[in-house]
C-alpha cells in the first residue's frame, strides 16, 4: 500500500457523528502503517476526541492488536476483498484489519463485532462500504478454520514477523528464533521500579495488596515487581509522590550494572524518556552530579517530568551527544551510560508498530549511528572509569559484533565481563531475549578505559 499525508477526518466527513473506538483506531492505523508514523504519538493525538476510558481502552487494544498481528491481518484481508481499496478509502482497509482482530483474537461475539464494524463505516463517513465490511467479516467468520491453516503455511504469515526480520533472528539465535517471535506476539507484562529511597520492594507488594493488586518479585531485580494486571498508573499507591515507577525489569539492571558510587560524575547520553536517569539517582543520590543528554528538546522535558515527580535532580541538555565540543566541559566522566539508539527489536511486544516501521535497509544507518556516539564518548571517560552499552535490540550487528569492532580499534578499552545468572552470554557482552523472566531483549556490555595498557 502507498504512503500518503494522512489528514484526520473532520466532522462532516464522519458524517456528524460522534468519534467511536472503531473508527478512531482505523484513523490511527492509517497514520502508523500507510503514513509511516510513531504508534505512541498517534494514540496521544487521537484519544482526545474520545471521552469514555472504555472507548480509549478498546481502542489502544484495536491498535496494538492489528499492529501485533499486522505481518498475518494484511495477507488475509487481501484474500478475503475482491479488489483494493482506492488511495482516498484506506481508511476503511483498516477498518477491516480491526474487524478481522476482533474475530480472530478477542474474545467477543462475532455478530457485535460485525455489527459494531460495519457502524464505523458511517462514523467515517463511508456508508458505502457498510456491505463490503459486512460480507468481508462474515465470509472470515464462516471459514475461519480453513484460513487460519492456511495462514500457517506460510513462516512470514505464521509468526506475524517481516521476512527480513525472520531471516536476521534465525541466524543471529538459530535455537531461540521461534521462542523470540512467540514473546514478541504476546502482551508485555506492567513491571514497576520500586523507590527504595521510599519503600523496601516488600512494602511496597503489601500497598499493593491492600488495594486488591497482586504482584511478585523479578528474580536477579530488586528494584523490581511485575503486576499480575495491568493498572492504571492513578491506581498505583504513591505514584504521584515518586514511591514507584513503570519499568520494564530488564531496563532496571542498567543502573544496577552502571553502579554509580559517591562522587561519580556520570553521563547518561541518550537519555529520554528518563527513567535510567532517575534510577541511577534513586540508587546513588550522593553522585557529584548527573548529565542527561538527549537531542529532542520535546523528549528532555519527560526526563524532566519524571525528576520533578521523584524530587531528584540532574543537569539537562538538549544536544546532539556525539558533537561533544557542543557541550562538554572538559571534565572526564566516571561513569558513562549509552543507551543507543537501535532498532527496538527486543521491544517489538511493548511497540508492535516496529513490524511495519522498520525495515532491513535500517539496520545499517543503527549501527553507524551507533558507533559514532561510541567513539565520540570514549575520549570523555575517565581513565578506570566504565562505559556502559545498551541497546533494546537483539540482532548481533548492533550489539556484539559493534562492541568487539569498538574494543578492536581503541588499543585501552578492555570489556568487564558480565557475570550474571540472566540473559546470555556472547563473545562480547550479555543479551536478554524477548520474554525471560518476564523481560524486554536488552544487551549490555560494560567496557573500562584500562591505564595499564599504552
Amino acid at each position: 500500500m502507498g504512503r500518503l499525508p494522512v489528514k484526520t477526518l473532520n466532522r462532516k466527513q464522519r458524517g456528524k457523528q460522534k468519534p467511536v473506538a472503531r473508527s478512531v483506531a482505523a484513523e490511527v492505523l492509517l497514520a502508523v502503517i500507510v503514513d509511516g508514523r510513531s504508534l505512541t504519538g498517534q494514540l496521544d493525538r487521537h484519544l482526545l476526541c474520545l471521552p469514555m476510558d472504555s472507548e480509549r481502552g478498546l481502542t489502544q487494544e484495536l491498535c496494538y492488536g492489528v499492529l501485533r498481528w499486522q505481518p498475518r491481518l494484511q495477507p488475509l484481508a487481501e484474500k478475503l476483498m475482491s479488489r483494493p481499496f482506492k488511495a482516498r478509502d484506506q481508511v476503511i482497509h483498516m477498518l477491516i484489519l480491526a474487524g478481522l482482530y476482533q474475530l480472530l483474537y478477542l474474545d467477543k461475539p462475532a455478530h457485535a463485532v460485525i455489527h459494531e464494524t460495519v457502524e464505523a463505516t458511517r462514523v467515517l463517513g463511508k456508508q458505502w462500504a457498510a456491505s463490503v465490511v459486512n460480507a468481508i467479516l462474515r465470509n472470515c467468520q464462516r471459514n475461519a478454520r480453513q484460513l487460519q491453516q492456511q495462514l500457517d503455511s506460510q513462516p512470514v504469515t505464521r509468526w506475524a514477523h517481516p521476512q527480513w526480520l525472520l531471516e536476521q533472528l534465525r541466524q543471529d539465535w538459530p535455537g531461540e528464533w521461534e521462542a523470540i517471535v512467540t514473546a514478541n506476539n504476546q502482551r508485555p507484562p506492567m513491571t514497576l521500579r520500586v523507590n527504595r529511597h521510599r519503600h523496601s520492594v516488600e512494602e511496597y507488594a503489601g500497598l499493593l495488596a491492600a488495594q486488591g493488586i497482586e504482584s511478585r518479585p523479578v528474580t536477579d531485580v530488586p528494584s523490581a515487581l511485575t503486576l499480575t494486571k495491568a493498572v492504571s498508573v492513578e491506581n498505583l499507591p504513591g505514584f504521584t509522590q515518586g514511591s514507584v515507577s513503570i519499568q520494564d525489569a530488564g531496563a532496571q539492571l542498567a543502573a544496577q550494572l552502571l553502579s554509580a558510587g559517591a562522587g561519580d560524575r556520570v553521563l547518561d547520553a541518550c537519555a529520554a524518556p528518563g527513567g535510567k536517569t532517575c534510577h541511577i539517582l534513586e540508587k546513588a543520590a550522593d553522585t557529584s552530579e548527573v548529565i542527561a543528554l538527549d537531542i529532542d528538546t520535546k523528549r528532555l522535558q519527560q526526563i524532566q517530568a519524571n525528576l520533578h515527580r521523584l524530587e531528584l535532580q540532574a543537569t539537562l541538555r538538549a544536544v546532539d551527544a556525539a558533537d561533544t565540543q557542543s557541550w562538554w566541559d572538559g571534565k572526564c566522566f566516571d561513569r558513562i551510560l549509552l543507551d543507543a539508539p537501535c532498532s527496538a527489536t527486543g521491544v517489538i511486544r511493548r511497540h508492535p508498530d516496529i513490524k511495519v516501521l522498520r525495515r532491513a535497509t535500517d539496520i545499517e544507518q543503527m549501527v553507524e549511528q551507533q558507533y559514532r556516539l561510541l567513539e565520540a564518548l570514549w575520549p570523555l571517560l575517565a581513565p578506570g572509569g566504565m562505559l556502559l552499552y545498551i541497546t533494546c535490540s537483539i540482532l548481533k550487528r548492533e550489539n556484539s559484533d559493534q562492541v568487539r569492532r569498538f574494543i578492536a580499534s581503541q588499543p585501552q578499552c578492555r570489556e568487564l565481563k558480565i557475570t550474571a545468572d540472566w540473559g546470555h552470554a556472547l563473545d562480547a557482552g550479555r543479551q536478554i531475549l524477548p520474554g525471560e523472566q518476564g523481560m524486554d531483549g536488552f544487551y549490555f556490555a560494560c567496557v573500562t578505559r584500562d591505564v595499564r595498557i599504552a
